[in-house]
């Protein structure tokens, strides 16, 4: 319930809604806009490629060689949103916050980027699509990508002054999340509204439970 309401305070009552599919409580980090059907990727780790294996010094001698390093990460950061794009990804998903190089070829490929989001945000949206976040397969970039999330609809989303991203799944369930949007004059109102609603869900679910056995 938690990741599928977002109190709204300074509002009337009446201006709550419900929207299909589910808002992220962040601004994209790059937004390309796209129309139709996309697909997403869910990552966990920064998408910059790192210059040497873990627990390994990487040394830097000279201006030159640090000049180079950053154009090898350029590069190898450029191939892969190529190879994004290739596989139709339009949108990335990240638990973490990804550098300023992944953002800029994101940008420049027209692939949208979220970051930051929760653990909680993430494990919704596996359970949505059934997709597993995607782990980059180093020097390979041949091979198709096949942990993507069919996306109906991504768009921005402001909620008075904050800037959300609001986001439909083709869920590969039958259950079809949908945002509850739960407006108040203030938030101690908000939360009294969403405690209740959050025990009449419960309720419910009891009830379904009991008639199902």
């Amino acid at each position: 319930f938690p990741e599928l309401h977002a109190a709204v305070p300074g509002l009337p009552l009446a201006s709550s809604r419900v929207l299909p599919g589910i808002v992220l409580r962040r601004d994209f980090a790059a937004y390309c806009p796209t129309d139709g059907e996309l697909r997403a990727l869910l990552v966990t780790e920064p998408l910059r490629p790192a210059l040497t294996a873990p627990g390994v010094e990487f040394v830097v001698d000279s201006e030159g060689q640090y000049q180079a390093s950053l154009r090898w990460i350029a590069t190898r950061t450029e191939a892969l949103m190529k190879h994004l794009q290739s596989n139709n990804v339009k949108l990335l998903l990240s638990s973490v916050k990804q550098e300023d190089v992944v953002i800029y070829y994101a940008k420049l490929y027209g692939v949208s980027v979220v970051e930051c989001l929760s653990s909680e945000e993430m494990a919704l949206v596996s359970e949505i699509t059934g997709v597993s976040p995607y782990v980059p397969f180093g020097d390979n970039m041949d091979r198709e990508i096949t942990e993507t999330a069919v996306v109906t609809f991504c768009q921005p989303l402001l909620l008075v002054s904050k800037r959300c991203v609001h986001v439909g799944f083709a869920s590969v369930r039958a259950f079809q999340p949908h945002c509850l949007i739960l407006c108040g004059p203030v938030d101690g109102v908000n939360e009294q509204h969403a405690a209740a609603l959050q025990e009449a869900f419960t309720m419910l679910q009891q009830l379904f439970k009991t008639v199902d056995q």
